[in-house]
């Protein structure tokens, strides 16, 4: 007994630290493997209506947890996750997701917070609230993890992306992710059924880049309480999370300082890696990403898609990857200059805090 106390008083401590950030009403990242997989989940307004023992809205990003991707062909191009994903499936994912609002209830139980209800343990429950798919890349858009959920689970996701994902007759709702443009800056106009009204999933795109390629998903949501007697418009700032595994041009995330109701973003999830095929960009690597950090001043920078992959195929020795951390990306930055030519572009990349989370690693975005 006395051997095991140790072991028992730390998982106490961190049974101790999940429940506190479950209960921060903050939102939470987590890397689900160690490209470009991930879970946000946001936690409900206060006075926002919510399902029994929920205390958090949970999003999927483009899930790809186990096997092999292909594009094009297997003898073209295949790879594999070098690096184990922190759960093999999404049913073992669901599984976390019931057990953390466990905790979460027990937490409130705890400190007798208002937010204690009802914990419903049925073991179908869906705990993923939504998908979101950012590219038709298998990397992005693996089929055969995306078969794993259930069929009423709704899907996000850009247009080549959403046809693919139609065509398997799987999910019975694949919404295609509206635009979030200079014309257009009004988050609210994103929130899609059957996302709640506090929250908007929409896509920032590079104009010349008819692929979508370089572009970047823009979830928006306002954790505030709801004042139903209030008026109908009060424009209240909103957070955002920029997700783009590939990488987008700074200048096409312009407009989302100039959005009504205002903006800020949270949090940046863009890659360090430069990679090329041959001549052609694919992900726009650090030296872009200081670039867009500048211009969408985000409280975090969190690196993605940056996984050195096993691969084969005939476009493996086309492939370049040039890896810098965000240290020597500003140092060239500066050699190139000879100075940074503007101190308060510097004071942006100082006050950033920036994270690389390895595979299964969350982050509380406070």
């Amino acid at each position: 007994m006395v051997m095991d106390a140790p072991s028992l008083q730390l998982q106490e401590t961190l049974n101790g630290s999940i429940q506190k950030a479950l209960l921060s009403r903050r939102p939470i990242l987590t890397h689900l493997n160690a490209d470009t997989s991930w879970l946000l989940q946001l936690p409900y307004p206060p006075d926002a209506e919510r399902p029994p023992g929920r205390s958090r809205w949970n999003i999927v990003f483009d899930p790809w947890l186990t096997g092999g991707q292909s594009d094009v062909a297997y003898w073209f191009s295949q790879q594999w996750h070098a690096i184990a994903s922190s759960v093999q499936t999404m049913a073992e994912l669901n599984d976390l997701l019931r057990e953390l609002e466990s905790m979460a209830q027990l937490g409130a139980s705890v400190l007798g917070s208002e937010n204690q209800d009802y914990f419903d343990q049925d073991p179908k429950r869906s705990y993923i609230d939504a998908v979101v798919v950012s590219h038709e890349f298998t990397d992005h858009c693996n089929k055969d993890t995306l078969l794993e959920l259930n069929s009423d689970t709704p899907v996000f996701a850009t247009k080549f992306a959403a046809d693919l994902i139609r065509s398997w007759n799987h999910f019975s709702l694949v919404q295609e992710t509206p635009p979030f443009s200079a014309t257009d800056s009004d988050w609210r106009n994103t929130s899609l059924n059957p996302l709640p009204k506090w929250l908007g999933i929409s896509r920032m795109v590079t104009l010349s880049d008819a692929l979508y390629y370089h572009s970047a998903i823009l979830v928006t949501f306002d954790l505030c309480s709801i004042d139903a007697k209030g008026p109908a418009e009060i424009l209240r700032t909103a957070e955002a999370i920029i997700y783009t595994p590939h990488g987008i041009h700074a200048k096409d995330l312009s407009h989302l300082l100039s959005a009504t109701p205002a903006v800020k973003t949270l949090a940046l999830l863009h890659g360090l890696h430069d990679i090329k095929v041959s001549v052609k960009q694919l992900n726009l690597g650090a030296h872009n990403g200081l670039q867009a950090q500048r211009m969408c001043q985000a409280k975090y920078w969190v690196s993605t898609h940056d996984e050195i992959k096993k691969g084969s195929g005939l476009i493996t020795p086309f492939l370049y990857r040039r890896v810098l951390t965000l240290q020597e990306a500003i140092e060239e930055e500066r050699r190139a200059t000879g100075r940074i030519s503007d101190e308060s572009e510097l004071s942006d990349v100082r006050e950033v805090a920036f994270e690389e989370l390895r595979s299964g690693e969350s982050l509380l975005l406070v």
